[in-house]
């Protein structure tokens, strides 16, 4: 059973593609995907006949130039051809962008869409990834934001709004006054691919104040709005000089003639693309009002089309997926490779009731089995996937390690009325080891909270480094150049430290910074970013969530047209 089910979502080239799959998932026994962000309402039955019909024509002729698909989408979108460039794909925009105008140096929140953090690595550049705190629900705070892309020197920011993973959203004139106090940055990218399903603000684009900047670049993807996934193609929007630039270095048919014939299709099915955004917000809202009536599962807020959702204490994120899909042949997105998060949260896309209705039974049947909130136990063997851990050894020994070192040498350029932060907080964090008798590891800052100091503070004892994983290692490395020891405590770290037995996964409610069981704290791979002082342009963003099932559908700022 698991290998065919498997090999559904997993389908090679004689088999149906997945986001083909993710279309039968209304008759309650077809597989269905609520891994891939898709706008399932879009395009129509009526315009897929149509596209099929002309398919010879489409497959058999050379498409029209990029200029001129792109003359007919800004005709669409009231847009000047000279400020656009489309791209096969947002990702192939992304490339280039990291390819022309980033120098040395970016910062983007985690976490987030891999490419932002992935793409400027792969070519050589320093990655600054500023970690969203999961206490204040993974919502983007744009003062410690610009406080942080300060006091690390980065040449170049990025938002994405709303985030992927966890939909946070930022209204417009947040962004606008980010953009202008970081009018200095060599670039700033403000990647809205998923704003066409929020409804938090009537106009949340900053689209037209992009192309009155030097520095500022809107990028947007056309493949998700329109839940068509395999025909690649994106935009984005700049001033002229910027938008030329990158538009330049493109092939001059590096669009399909899928792409063509979409783009010139839509000015005739403006109002059922319309129609389909309504009806993927109204989803979303009834979708997390029923997964936030599962015990111990947390909900956040988001304005995209999908959910980031919390498992509960002791649920494995990878252990739910393969059970999921396995037993009821859905497929869902654990985001334990994503850096900044863990295998204790899942993104889920939103799709229509009935396929809501089989999600939520599903992870009723695997997260508590016959006794509703009981979570499932993870696998006593055959798994040692742990809170995000893979992904941060992979940071530190494939990427840029070095760049958490620069947090020390860069000199902080002041922001008016920002106050320099301490240097807690700044860089990719280093788990702590776990005290004695504790039950399970915390975050350093917390740790620091919970002990009075009582004596003059010792150097602490650490373990061989031939008995350490790499991440370990990282952080004795770390310590031992931050606090220099005397001889007799370089002494003492010869002798290994037994490490405690972890103690049973609490029941209940999900305390803050738990992990799954033998991993990290989210916030462990996040880290602990310290609260900045007010800054005169720059209000820090309110936290905001659904306290509960009854505060639909207002909650957040949501639930309202626009």
């Amino acid at each position: 059973m698991a290998g065919s089910v498997t090999s559904l979502f997993r389908s090679g080239a004689h088999s149906p593609s997945m986001a083909a799959l993710a279309r039968e998932g209304g008759d309650g026994t077809g597989p269905v995907d609520f891994c891939i962000p898709c706008n399932p309402y879009f395009p129509t039955p009526a315009m897929m006949e149509t596209m099929a019909a002309r398919l010879k024509d489409i497959i058999t002729f050379y498409p029209s130039s990029a200029d001129t698909i792109t003359a007919e989408l800004c005709q669409l979108l009231q847009l000047p051809p000279q400020a656009v460039a489309m791209g096969n794909g947002s990702t192939e925009l992304i490339t280039w962008i990291d390819h022309l105008l980033v120098r040395e140096s970016l910062a983007i929140p985690v976490p987030t869409f891999g490419r932002w953090t992935d793409q400027p690595m792969e070519t050589g550049k320093r990655v600054d990834m500023f970690p969203l705190q999961e206490s204040n629900g993974f919502a983007l705070d744009l003062a410690q934001y610009a406080e942080f892309i300060r006091k690390r020197g980065t040449k170049v920011a990025v938002i994405c709004n709303p985030n992927n993973p966890d939909g946070g959203f930022l209204h417009k004139q947040q962004l606008v006054q980010f953009m202008d106090a970081m009018a200095d940055l060599d670039l700033i990218v403000i990647d809205e691919s998923f704003l066409e399903f929020a409804d938090a603000e009537a106009e949340p684009s900053v689209v037209q104040e992009a192309m009155l900047r030097p520095n500022v670049i809107v990028l947007r993807s056309l493949g998700k709005n329109f839940g068509l996934h395999g025909i690649r193609f994106g935009y984005m929007v700049a001033n002229p000089a910027l938008a030329g630039k990158v538009r330049s270095m493109l092939p001059k048919w590096n669009l399909n003639a899928f792409a063509e014939y979409v783009v010139f299709m839509l000015k005739e099915h403006g109002a059922e693309y319309a129609q389909s955004l309504l009806q993927v917000r109204r989803d979303r809202l009834e979708m997390a009002s029923q997964l936030s009536l599962l015990p111990g599962l947390t909900v956040y807020p988001s304005q995209g089309n999908f959910l980031f959702v919390r498992l509960p204490v002791g649920a494995e994120g990878t252990v739910v997926r393969d059970r999921m899909l396995t037993e009821h042949r859905i497929l869902v997105r654990e985001c334990g490779n994503k850096i900044g998060s863990s295998s204790r949260f899942l993104r889920l896309v939103v799709r229509p009731e009935v396929d809501v209705r089989r999600l939520v039974s599903a992870m009723e049947q695997v997260l508590y089995g016959t006794r509703r909130g009981a979570a499932v136990p993870e696998l006593s063997t055959g798994t040692s996937y742990s809170s995000g851990t893979a992904a941060v050894d992979r940071l530190v020994s494939e990427t840029n390690g070095a760049g958490m070192q620069l947090a020390q040498a860069v000199g902080a350029m002041p922001v008016p009325g920002l106050a320099a932060a301490p240097a807690a907080g700044v860089g990719m964090p280093l788990p702590v080891a776990a005290q004695q008798g504790a039950g399970m590891p915390m975050p350093a800052a917390a740790m620091q909270m919970q002990q009075p100091q009582q004596q003059p503070q010792q150097q602490p004892m650490m373990a061989p480094v031939a008995q350490m994983s790499p991440l370990a290692q990282m952080a004795q490395m770390a310590q031992m150049a931050q606090a220099p020891a005397p001889a007799p405590i370089q002494m003492q770290m010869q002798t290994p430290v037994q490490a405690p037995a972890p103690a049973p996964a609490p029941a209940g409610p999900t305390p803050p910074g738990v992990p799954a069981r033998g991993g990290l704290t989210a916030a462990q791979v996040r880290g602990m970013t310290a609260p900045a002082p007010p800054v005169p342009d720059l209000a820090p963003a309110p936290a905001t969530g659904w306290p509960n099932a009854q505060s639909w559908p207002n909650a957040a700022g949501m639930g309202q047209a626009g």
